[in-house]
């Protein structure tokens, strides 16, 4: 079964917790097996990471632009190459295993989103498989 998230960001760099939004789709489909989701985009991402505390996300976001500043010389014309960079940083699919209609997620583990070319209209695939 496969589903799709549509997401409109509001930010250059923006993250978002996209957690429940996966989570129903596991709820009324699967009761066990894997949720992969993956972003189709070379300029977005999407991991795992905590969710409790905003700071966390804060401090990712902050980092990440200290290893890939927007403008560094870079040679790609479109002048984007700082996303494209950070899309490899994040990766563009993540797995969870799914047992009794849940994600199989550690206590503070949240779903995040991550546009670094935004503000922009994308989209999110939920690939889920029987296990």
């Amino acid at each position: 079964m496969l589903k799709k998230i549509n997401i409109k960001t509001s930010s250059h760099t923006e993250f978002l917790d996209i957690t429940e939004k996966v989570r129903q789709i596991v709820r009324e489909n699967l009761d066990e097996g894997l949720c992969v989701v993956y972003v189709p985009h070379t300029t977005a991402g999407v991991f795992i990471n905590e969710n409790a505390d905003p700071d966390v996300i804060y401090d990712v976001k902050t980092q990440l632009e200290k290893l890939v500043p927007w403008i560094n010389n870079y040679r790609h014309l479109e002048g984007n190459a700082a996303a494209h960079i950070k899309s490899i940083l994040t990766g563009n699919s993540i797995s969870v295993i799914v047992e009794n209609r849940d994600l199989l997620l550690g206590t503070w583990q949240g779903i995040f989103f991550a546009e670094f070319d935004g503000p922009r209209s994308r989209n999110v695939y939920v690939k889920l498989l029987k296990g």
